[in-house]
């Protein structure tokens, strides 16, 4: 065991100028790690974002931190958290859960980040989820919907800024069957994402009275639609719903528009789209009927700060990518400054069950129970033709506490 005089330890206590309190320099002394790490007065607040920069997800994953740099630059100009400075630390995790960890590992072990943040793939961000725990660090998800992050796979350290798979589901459903009818084919991608939108779309159109056709999956990451739509066509739905997001899902758009599904009255939508699968589409390509987490003709004075600040910054209208990003950094950062540490237990107690500005027209919070983000979910009609700030036709805005009030009794044990 390692030994050191009240002298010795004295001398290097004032070595330190009073920055480190004495608990934490005993345990550097002593060749000891555990505990909470103690800031300097002057070191920045460090976030670590992880988003699929270099998978088929990665139509806008930068706009994460396009709308995290806006919510950033907005703090750090009146002064920062807890009077230090705000930084942002980007990795790319490929769509990976090995690459994911690693890069998580980093920003925890290396960076010493005082939060985590971004993912979009499910498998990913329950990975993500359990290091982050172990780890003692927040981990706020922005794009998973998987069912699992606030099932049987949550935690206290995570809280799931994305509206869940049936949340979505449960908002867009019944305008699919409305205008499109109840007899649906189902294109889904093979993953843990497209599975939980697959589960989710086939249980709310249960509960409409449809009936699910035909389904086929495929590969993460295709290009050509050709086959699985002839499968559709041959099964004569009244819709093929679309269980796919990223290029996965705009090559099958643009497939859809090419094989002609709409002169033969077939319609299509799907779980989720957004101004980040109509901007890489074009006009005359994007169609259908879409669950949206946001949209820029949300009409609040919170919203449209937020559109100028994108604007102003990277000239582009911001898609619900950046919304994402600009939103939960808000979010986490706006807990730090409440809970007046960046102590992560003390973030935790100040995120829950805390109500605040979503950006949209009704109320948002943090369920204490499972840390589900309960919100506003959109339901847009894609258009062939500008209409003014995006790509949809705005339909409904259906209230968070019916999408949560629909789901299915929860196992999450905090």
């Amino acid at each position: 065991m390692n030994t050191i005089s009240r002298r010795r330890f004295l001398q290097l206590a004032a070595a330190t100028g009073g920055t480190l309190a004495f608990s934490n320099l005993a345990a550097q002394v002593l060749g000891q790690s555990s505990g909470p790490r103690v800031a300097y007065a002057g070191e920045s607040i460090k976030i670590g974002i992880l988003d699929p920069l270099s998978s088929p997800y990665k139509t806008s994953s930068v706009h994460d931190v396009h709308g995290a740099t806006v919510a950033v630059d907005r703090v750090n100009k009146d002064g920062g958290v807890l009077g230090r400075q705000v930084a942002i630390l980007e990795a790319d995790d490929a769509s990976n859960v090995q690459t994911a960890l690693k890069a998580a590992t980093k920003f925890i072990k290396e960076d010493r980040v005082d939060a985590l943040m971004g993912t979009f793939n499910g498998e990913v961000a329950l990975a993500v989820s359990d290091l982050a725990k172990k780890e003692n660090t927040l981990f706020m998800v922005t794009g998973a919907h998987v069912p699992e992050l606030t099932g049987g796979g949550c935690n206290s350290h995570t809280f799931v800024f994305m509206p869940s798979a049936r949340m979505l589901s449960r908002a867009v459903t019944p305008h699919l069957v409305k205008t499109y009818g109840n007899r649906w084919f189902m294109v889904t991608a093979e993953t843990m994402d497209g599975r939980a939108a697959e589960q989710a779309m086939a249980d709310a159109l249960l509960a409409e009275g449809g009936e699910v056709v035909g389904l086929v999956r495929t590969p993460f990451g295709t290009t050509d639609f050709t086959t699985a739509l002839a499968q559709a066509r041959t099964a004569k739905p009244s819709a093929v719903i679309l269980n796919l997001y990223g290029w996965d899902l705009v090559h099958a758009l643009k497939a859809y528009t090419a094989a002609g599904l709409v002169k033969e009255q077939i319609g299509v939508g799907g779980m989720i789209g957004g101004e980040q699968i109509g901007r890489p589409l074009g006009y005359a390509n994007n169609a259908g009927i879409w669950g949206l987490i946001w949209d820029p003709k949300i009409n609040s004075e919170s919203s449209r700060r937020f559109i100028q600040g994108v604007i102003d910054k990277y000239h582009h209208t911001p898609t619900s990518r950046c919304y994402h990003g600009y939103a939960a950094m808000t979010q986490i950062l706006e807990a730090i400054q409440r809970a007046g540490t960046t102590d992560t237990q003390a973030i935790i107690r100040a995120l829950e069950g805390h109500a605040f500005d979503g950006l949209k027209e009704g109320r948002s919070y943090f369920r204490v129970q499972d840390h589900q983000h309960v919100q506003d979910v959109l339901v847009g009609k894609a258009y062939g033709k500008e209409l003014g700030l995006g790509h949809y036709q705005l339909l409904a805005t259906v209230p968070g506490d019916f999408g949560a009030s629909t789901q299915v009794p929860r196992v999450c044990t905090l």
